[in-house]
């Protein structure tokens, strides 16, 4: 008679707080637009939040944020609009990088940065290399980025190992396919978080969010602050995660944990 394998669930720091936080930062546009302001006015806006909440996940305990920035289907914006993002990415790296640095955060850039002017990856390098050896919060700039760009680049990755005799197609599995995505040193998220009113996951992390608890809010993103992300996480605290299990399996295995809420 086969054993049954122990279950095991995934652990966090302390119970009640999302290890990986995933956001898509949407509702720069509407902000503006609602204060007769031009839509680059919200995305300037934006970077505000951005400092807001990076500040929460260290205070909070946070171990990774990763946020959705500018996405493979934002070049159909108008151009103009493009190319002052562009300016803005550019501006704020260069004026957070060193505040980040002295935080401990370690920045990284995921995406096909490839497309982007010369300078802005330049400044990108730039920002990396500073913060490279910073341990307290992993934030991770999704740009240039989609969820079925990153699971296509994996596919086709793993395709030329197996052409090249280096893999054997019969030995892939969800752990040797995770491990050729953008982040696969990192935890996957735990909570994902959307901003702007809409309920959609508009392509981002999609392989990674598998299991992840979502969070959707009214909130637009210049006015999502501390308060408004802190009520996201409380709100995750709230949660039992239950990964395909039952919650009397959940509660049995890991009693005193987020996984088993009262």
């Amino acid at each position: 008679m086969k054993t049954a394998t122990p279950v095991v669930l995934p652990s966090d720091p302390d119970g009640r707080t999302p290890r990986h936080v995933a956001i898509i930062m949407d509702g720069n546009g509407r902000w503006a637009k609602q204060r007769g302001l031009p839509r680059t006015a919200g995305h300037r806006e934006g970077v505000k939040s951005v400092r807001a909440v990076v500040e929460e996940s260290v205070r909070r305990g946070v171990q990774i944020l990763t946020l959705f920035a500018f996405s493979s289907e934002n070049w159909q914006r108008p151009r103009s609009e493009v190319n002052i993002l562009m300016e803005l990415f550019i501006s704020a790296l260069r004026s957070e990088v060193r505040r980040l640095h002295e935080s401990q955060v370690r920045l990284r850039v995921i995406g096909e940065r490839a497309a982007f002017p010369e300078k802005l990856q330049h400044r990108i390098a730039e920002a990396e290399a500073l913060t490279a050896e910073n341990s307290r919060l992993n934030l991770q700039v999704a740009a240039n980025y989609g969820g079925r760009w990153d699971i296509m680049q994996a596919a086709r990755r793993l395709a030329a190992e197996a052409r090249a005799g280096r893999i054997d197609p019969e030995e892939i599995d969800e752990a040797l396919f995770s491990g050729y995505l953008s982040f696969p040193d990192l935890p996957e998220p735990d909570l994902f978080i959307r901003t702007g009113g809409e309920q959609r996951l508009s392509n981002f992390v999609l392989w990674q969010s598998a299991y992840a608890e979502l969070y959707f809010t009214d909130t637009l993103w210049p006015a999502f602050d501390e308060a408004a992300y802190g009520q996201a996480l409380d709100d995750y605290g709230r949660r039992q995660r239950r990964f395909g299990l039952t919650g009397d399996q959940v509660e049995s295995v890991a009693p005193v944990s987020r996984y088993a809420r009262g």
